[in-house]
């Protein structure tokens, strides 16, 4: 039997990830400097070193303050060089300009962290900008993390560490807290007294100049204690970082965020309050969609969906079913819930029979369930359990008002009951209540909380949850839902096409391509445009409108102006050569008056394109100075900018998400059919939609480019055409090192080359793609019990390797912080793709290091196979700049010991766990001819 070469590190599954926190000395020092402790009432220094000594946090505190030997009766240190013993944290509440040389001496003497509540950096201006760079080229020397300058601190309520200059230390709980404002996280912890919440991290953020939202989400998404994140934002900060951490996090741990700066005034003052720049609120809201990040707007909203989400199901759907026993209360929630984006769910003719078989004869007989003023405990739950099986129906929710005959705590007694009898689950369909009323209500209220059932006061209020429920909940689906493979066109893309076009232009010292120009960049990707021919003078356009029949349009040539109907530029319905003469002379005219002679090069000429019912759209992309290149869709044409029916996304794009985009607009509905009219081809829309993103992202020297109107006509015969096409460039002073990046890296292609194997069958190694889950399938099904534990170091059922929610993490990955390479063969025989292999690289939080894993199919082992994937590895961690790559091995995994230390891992061995680690800063370069 050959030995399978396989090892651990499952990023989804695997319990012996490592447990090293780059931020554990943040957030459990064993010892603290406190720098600027002080005596002075009122002071920063005074209220944090009270703080750390008043909450035992199991720790050492050590004052350093030069002008004193004791600090509140505590011997202090004039420096941090003569503290006795290796400091963990550093709390820094020093005038601004004093931080950089204490920062120095930090570095000098090992400080892993510091915590800088100090203000005067960015935040006023060009000086303070100045002192940060000082601060962080300190940092890096010593590999010092940061948080702050200007914040309150942090406070880790489950060990008691307070170091921060608030009043009190919030109360231990679940919700991880993340402000970047100091203010508000003082209000914040007034109402968490009030209201009872408690956290596992309170994080005040300050300017991010070293740890950011990245850094903090993932140390709570591996924190056991912390179930959501909750955040208050006011600028993004690094953006990639961002979304890479939530949307590995979002999956596991909601992430619940409030955005400061959604109007154009709030956000001038997030601005001058952050000295960061703050984007489109539009594309931010793109960015949450695209991570599974939860936006709402009211603070009161941050810490109501942490609780319900943390409490309840997620719904598969947008549809409510509201019991309630009042009218009116079912009507405002109805109003709500379809103002906010929700649906009322439409009863199934068994539910109304069943419900007419337990109701009296008055009841609405529809949804809102109207069960009457005088209903019962049991009527409620009859109800409840007849609504909850409706297939037709994603949540519930129960509204209760105090009537004289209605008991509202023995109701809320029977629907625990009622409930707990189930298992807590209502046919995995979320539950939400409001109990209407002051003080007699209380008690109800307190009992359907114990059960896990939150509750609301008003019913308006419910329904506005469920539906941030239901935007989790599709966020989530979005992302990881599985997407269609397009098929490889020959020849598409031609990049080089699409390259050679846009150096020429470059070349000329151009920004704007000509209409002709664009839609050759379109033609290369495949995204079909009408046919054009190019005149210079009269005659030319009227032959060129003979040989392509009239009616024919006639559009302006320029090469400096991009909007033609501004300068009288476009003549329609041409029927004749007379009609063409005359707009060709039209059109040079009004140009000349309009915008100059020099502007005018000639005309396209076009055939006249008939609407014929078929919609205009717009598809097109800019920059955005946070997130780089983003992408719109929409409804097109003239009125474009009046209507403002858009989406907006980030590439790239695949299938899925092509049509998730597609599903934000109104002009979608009509795309679906309406009205008795047939449907345009959606599949063909989202390819589209997917082209046009892999050209934003492989042409990076686009600035703007749209197609406005993109025709789409429905029906069997109907087609997609570009009519117009608009592509302006970077200017020529501009760098390529200085072009925007992604926000969302691009597939790696750069990785992808063909690979033989011993027996001569040629394989290509990728990078994995979403689109590869069935081939992953199968790929499981060829692996035997023993690879299987040697890979995850017990055995583990095909079913759940082979999980969609298992496998849609795997395969759906952040090329930024995890690469996976499969290698990928085509069978002769039955012409279908298999995986024979995969190789995984996936990065630990917060140091520059990775873990890899390496599993080959056991039909074909022994083909080096193994080497070879890992040798690519090794070469994709030094092109990612990696200082170490590790591995845990088992000890009777022979042959992977044996690859590892072919390829220049070391390996210690010990009773039960082989570890092998390779430095790549110390290794010699490898050679690049593998790895393209």
């Amino acid at each position: 039997m050959q030995t399978p070469i396989s090892f651990t590190t499952d990023p989804a599954y695997d319990i012996l990830r490592s447990e090293r926190q780059p931020l554990g000395s943040i957030f459990t020092p064993k010892t603290v400097a406190a720098i600027g402790a002080s005596e002075q009432v009122g002071s920063v220094g005074r209220t944090l070193l009270w703080n750390l000594i008043g909450n035992p946090f199991g720790g050492t505190v050590y004052p350093v303050n030069p002008k004193r030997n004791s600090v509140m009766g505590i011997k202090a240190y004039p420096n941090i060089a003569a503290v006795p013993e290796p400091v963990d944290l550093a709390i820094i509440a020093t005038p601004a300009a004093t931080v950089p040389g204490i920062m120095s001496e930090c570095v000098e003497a090992g400080v892993k962290s510091a915590v800088i509540l100090s203000a005067g950096f960015k935040e006023i201006g060009p000086l303070g900008i100045e002192l940060e760079h000082q601060i962080i080229e300190q940092a890096r020397r010593g590999r010092m993390r940061i948080i702050g300058p200007n914040c309150l601190g942090i406070m880790n309520p489950h060990t008691g560490l307070n170091a921060t200059f608030a009043p009190n230390i919030a109360r231990p709980g679940n919700v991880g807290f993340i402000s970047q404002s100091g203010a508000l996280c003082t209000s914040i912890l007034d109402w968490s007294f009030r209201e009872n919440v408690g956290f596992s991290a309170f994080v005040s953020i300050g300017s991010m100049l070293d740890v950011g939202w990245g850094d903090l989400i993932y140390y709570l998404g591996d924190d056991p204690r912390t179930q959501s994140i909750v955040i208050y934002m006011e600028s993004i900060g690094d953006a990639r970082s961002f979304l890479s951490a939530a949307r590995e996090v979002a999956l596991t741990k909601p992430i619940i965020v409030i955005k400061a700066g959604r109007t154009e005034a709030a956000a001038k003052a997030a601005v001058s309050h952050t000295g960061s720049l703050t984007g489109s609120d539009e594309v931010l809201d793109a960015a949450f969609r695209r991570s599974g990040v939860l936006r709402v707007t009211r603070i009161s909203e941050l810490f109501n969906m942490a609780e319900v989400l943390a409490k309840q199901p997620r719904p598969k759907g947008p549809r409510l079913t509201i019991i309630t026993n009042a009218g009116g209360p079912g009507v405002l929630a109805t109003d709500m819930l379809t103002a906010t984006g929700g649906e009322l769910a439409e009863l199934s003719e068994s539910a109304i029979a069943d419900l007419n078989r337990v109701l009296p004869p008055f009841w609405s007989h529809s949804n809102p369930i109207d069960i009457l003023g005088d209903a019962q405990p049991e009527r409620f739950t009859n109800a409840l359990e007849i609504a909850a099986k409706d297939p037709g129906s994603d949540g519930l929710l129960v509204i209760l008002t105090p009537q004289s005959m209605t008991d509202p705590t023995q109701t809320a007694e029977h629907l625990k009951a009622f409930i707990k009898e189930r298992g807590g689950a209502m046919h995995g369909k979320p539950i939400l209540a409001s109990w209407m009323g002051g003080a007699e209500v209380m008690a109800g209220e307190a009992i359907l909380n114990s059960a896990s059932i939150p509750t609301y006061i008003y019913p308006d209020s419910a329904a506005r949850v469920f539906n941030y429920m239901w935007q989790y909940s599709y966020n989530l689906r979005g992302i990881y839902e599985t997407p269609a493979l397009l098929e490889d066109r020959d020849g598409l893309p031609s990049r080089s096409i699409a390259e050679e076009l846009i150096d020429t232009v470059r070349r000329e010292g151009r920004t704007v391509m000509t209409e002709v120009e664009s839609k050759q960049i379109l033609a290369a990707y495949g995204i079909p445009t009408v046919k054009s021919c190019v005149a210079t003078n009269e005659d030319e356009a009227v032959d060129c409108a003979n040989l392509l029949g009239f009616p024919v349009v006639l559009k302006l040539l320029s090469k400096t102006l991009t909007h033609k109907t501004d300068v009288g530029g476009v003549q329609l319905n041409l029927m004749d050569a007379d009609a063409v003469r005359w707009a060709y002379r039209a059109i040079e005219t009004s140009v000349s008056e309009k915008a100059g002679g020099e502007n005018f090069l000639g005309v396209t000429v076009q055939p006249m394109i008939r609407l014929d019912g078929s919609y205009e759209l717009i598809v097109g992309s800019s920059i955005d100075p946070q997130f780089g290149s983003v992408l719109l869709f929409g409804s097109g044409g003239q009125l474009v900018e009046v209507f403002k029916d858009r989406a907006i996304a980030l590439p790239p794009l695949n299938t899925t998400l092509a049509r998730r985009m597609m599903e934000q607009t109104q002009i979608y509905k009509a795309l679906k059919g309406v009205r008795g009219r047939p449907p345009v081809d959606l599949a063909a829309l989202e390819e589209l939609l997917v082209r046009f993103s892999q050209l934003v992202v492989e042409q990076r020297w686009i600035k703007e480019i749209d197609i406005n109107p993109l025709l789409a006509s429905p029906g069997e015969k109907g087609s997609l055409l570009a009519l117009d096409a608009r592509v302006v460039l970077y200017e020529p002073h501009v760098r390529e090192d200085e072009l925007p990046k992604l926000a969302i890296r691009p597939y790696p292609t750069q990785y992808v080359s063909p690979w033989t194997m011993k027996d001569g069958k040629t394989v290509t190694i990728r990078p994995i793609r979403p689109e590869d889950e069935t081939l992953s399938v199968q790929f499981h099904k060829t692996l035997s019990e023993q690879s299987v534990y040697f890979r995850y170091f017990h055995l583990v059922k095909l079913s759940q390797r082979i999980a969609h929610e298992r496998l849609m993490r795997l395969c759906f990955i952040d090329y930024d912080c995890e690469m996976a390479l499969v290698a990928d063969y085509k069978n002769p025989i039955t012409e279908t793709h298999e995986i024979l292999a995969v190789g995984r690289l996936s990065r630990q939080h917060g140091v520059n290091e990775a873990e890899y894993s390496i599993m080959v199919s056991d039909a074909f082992q022994r083909q080096g196979l193994g080497t070879e994937m890992l040798q690519r590895l090794i070469q994709i961690g030094r092109n990612e700049k990696l200082d170490r790559i590790t591995a845990e091995i088992l000890p009777e995994n022979v042959a992977m010991q044996r690859i590892s230390e072919k390829v220049g891992f070391r390996l210690k061995r010990a009773m039960d766990l082989v570890k092998a680690e390779i430095d790549l800063r110390a290794i010699a370069s490898l050679s690049t001819d593998k790895v393209n």
